[in-house]
Parts: structure tokens; C-alpha cells; sequence
């Protein structure tokens, strides 16, 4: 049964704040480390984490906005043990045979993820001594290739121009364990919301309804592995065990900015984690920077002219996919973070705290569910379903 983490490494929306980092999640799968966007800071924030450097295998951009990719090149250099210089053959990881016999470090991300990545290291003349590849979620209307004139760096392996079916990306990875599939989610940019989905998971077993008979007809306690499996065991008196069907695995929804999530609705029904952006919130007697003559509505309104949601917009697609549990995230500058990494205590602000819970509250009346509001740092585990119908994190 695989143990999956949740790790927030940075939780502000445009500008970073002494207590928010620009945008970044890992989510820790076993011993795999998979990055959800990566703003300025985010290897800073990692060295400061639980989280690995050497464990990240995959990273997924939601879009290309700065705040959620300015991180992504120094982060590939020190993943990869990056080095300035001109490369030469004795350098050369093509002519070394590092690209044929190292697992490559993949990324995902919508089209212009690949020249950002590929100018970058070209023209900052950085080395890398193991191989990355860029695969790119292709919209309907992209513009041609910018890349063409531009040959591949001599650490990239060529990667896949991923097509949409029916307005989705279904599987863009598929492992033994989990699959990663997409969806175009509504900002001021091409962006990307992401599923991700365990494998189904063993049911739930009740050892007094098998080891009677296990003893009985004198059956090794050992076919009780492959009941846990939901397979069948024949006895030697001629009685058939079933053991019970496998049950759905975890799912976990992250999307990037959104003032509209809705084509990954379908994707996303009946996620275990949904983690929503809730840039800005209408927060008056609470907030000393509310306008004066804002109304929710108001408010509502300039965040989606921006691209972003409020809370309320967030709890309300919670509600719509049937999630089990919201975390609101990419906060506006101007909410502070309750933890303080600088002097490791809660904020000197002594808003802030009051600040977040606001924002929780005018969340919770949309959305069934518990609501929870992310900061640096901030780590859990997704729990494993106990029942078919409930699921908690």
C-alpha cells in the first residue's frame, strides 16, 4: 500500500512574502518525488523540507506564468549536478552514454514549457550531467513551434507533443501504481489542471470469515495474501474463498490559477484532495486593506477579470465534483502566512491568523466538507479509503 504525502513548498500568488514562497507542492509517493509547479525559491524551500532533491522523478507546470516556473531552471541544474562552461567531448552526455543509461528527469507542462527550458539552459551555458525530458500538453490552438531553429541541448531527450481527446489529456503518465491524466482549467493563460489517481487498492478483509476454513482443510496461512489480492482460493474439500474486490484508489486534484475549472470537473468527480487557488477574498472588518464600497460581488468579479477565484468560487467546485476534503491555496500578498519561517513562530502580524480563518469561514458554508487553508511547510498524509464511501485525508 503506497504512502502519499502532501507537501506545500510555496503558497503566494504573484509576489512572494516572508511567509509565503511563489507557487510549488510535492507530492511524495513512496519514495518518488513528484513537483506541482515551481516558482522562484522553490530549491530553498525544499532544503529547508522533509522533501528530497535527489528523490524528484517528475514535475508538472500548470502554466508558464513566472510565479509557477521562475524556479524550474535552478532546480534542473542542482537536480541534475548543473555546472557553467562550454561544453566538449569529454562533457558531452550524448558522447558519454549518460542520456542511454540514466532515467531521465521528466516534465510536463503546456506548450512553451520545452523553449523555456531549453533557451534557458542554452543560453545561461548550463551543463547538466544527466538527461531531462519535456513533454507538452498541446492545446487546440497553440502557435508553431518556436523551437525549430533552436537544436536540443545536450542533456534533453526528445519528448511528446501530447494531443487533447475529447478536450482532455487522459494518461499522460501511466505507472503501475498511479496515473497522472489533465484538463484545461480557465485562467488569463493556457493552464492545466492535473489528476492524480492510484491504482485500486485491496479491499477491506475480515480474517475470522477466511482462517476457519484456512485451518480447517489444513491450507496454508499464506492464501490469505491472495485473498487480500481479491482472488480466489480453492480448498481441498472442494470450497472456493473469494476475497473481496479491490476497492477505487486515492485521487488527488491540483490545479493551477483558475477563475473557471470546469473542464476538469468530469475528470476530478469524487477526489479524495482537491487543491484550489483562493487568491482573494472579500474580508471587511477583518482585512485593513478592504476597499472601501467592495462587496463580494465586486470582489468576485476583479478576481475573475485577473484570472483567480475567491473561496467561495473554490468551495463551490468542491461541492460540484463531490471532493471529500478543500484546500484553498495561492494567496493573495496581502494574507500572510500564520507560520513564520524566519523567526519560527506564528506571524508578528497578529491578523494573520484571524485573517486565515476568515478566509476558511467564508469558504465553509458552500462545501460539506473540512476546509483547510495551505502555507509553507504545511504536510499531511491522504489517508487509505476504509469504506467505498469514506474517504478522508
Amino acid at each position: 500500500m503506497s504512502n502519499i504525502n502532501i507537501t506545500f513548498l510555496g503558497t503566494a500568488s504573484a509576489q512572494p512574502s516572508r511567509t509565503r514562497n511563489h507557487s510549488a507542492l510535492a507530492l511524495r509517493l513512496d519514495g518518488d518525488v513528484w513537483l506541482f509547479d515551481c516558482g522562484e525559491g522553490t530549491q530553498h524551500q525544499i532544503q529547508k523540507s522533509a522533501v528530497k532533491m535527489g528523490r524528484i522523478s517528475k514535475i508538472f507546470i500548470t502554466h508558464t506564468h513566472g510565479d509557477h516556473i521562475f524556479g524550474l531552471l535552478p532546480l534542473l541544474a542542482s537536480r541534475l549536478n548543473g555546472a557553467g562552461g562550454v561544453i566538449d567531448e569529454a562533457l558531452d552526455p550524448r558522447a558519454s552514454g549518460v542520456l542511454d543509461e540514466a532515467e531521465p528527469l521528466e516534465i510536463y507542462g503546456p506548450s512553451g514549457t520545452r523553449a523555456y527550458v531549453r533557451t534557458g539552459l542554452v543560453y545561461t551555458h548550463t551543463l547538466l550531467s544527466g538527461p531531462y525530458i519535456v513533454h507538452e500538453l498541446q492545446f487546440p490552438n497553440d502557435p508553431p513551434n518556436p523551437l525549430a531553429p533552436l537544436p536540443l541541448h545536450s542533456a534533453e531527450i526528445p519528448g511528446r507533443d501530447i494531443q487533447q481527446i475529447d478536450g482532455t489529456w487522459l494518461d499522460v503518465y501511466r505507472g503501475a501504481s498511479f496515473s497522472v491524466s489533465a484538463a484545461p482549467i480557465m485562467h488569463s493563460v493556457p493552464c492545466v489542471g492535473y489528476v492524480i489517481t492510484e491504482a485500486p487498492v485491496p479491499g477491506k478483509i475480515d480474517p475470522k470469515q477466511y482462517v476457519p476454513h484456512l485451518k480447517r482443510t489444513g491450507t496454508p496461512m499464506s492464501a490469505m495474501r491472495r485473498l487480500q489480492e481479491g482472488e480466489s482460493v480453492q480448498l481441498s474439500d472442494g470450497t472456493v474463498l473469494q476475497g473481496p474486490s479491490k476497492r477505487p484508489g486515492r485521487k488527488i486534484t491540483i490545479l493551477g490559477d483558475t477563475y473557471d475549472p470546469s473542464p476538469i470537473a468530469e475528470l476530478a468527480m469524487l477526489t479524495d484532495v482537491l487543491i484550489h487557488e483562493a487568491t482573494n477574498a472579500h474580508l471587511p472588518g477583518i482585512d485593513p486593506e478592504t476597499k472601501v464600497g467592495d462587496t463580494y460581488d465586486i470582489v468576485e468579479q476583479r478576481s475573475k477579470s485577473r484570472g483567480h477565484s475567491t473561496p467561495q468560487m473554490a468551495a463551490l467546485f468542491a461541492r460540484r465534483i463531490d471532493a471529500r476534503k478543500l484546500v484553498l491555496n495561492h494567496f493573495s500578498s496581502r494574507y500572510a502566512g500564520e507560520y513564520d519561517p524566519v523567526t519560527q513562530h506564528g506571524d508578528q502580524r497578529p491578523a494573520a491568523k484571524e485573517i486565515m480563518e476568515a478566509i476558511r469561514t467564508s469558504a465553509q458554508p458552500y462545501f460539506d466538507g473540512p476546509v483547510i487553508c495551505a502555507r509553507d511547510f504545511m504536510s499531511f498524509d491522504v489517508q487509505v479509503s476504509h469504506s467505498g464511501q469514506e474517504r478522508d485525508a
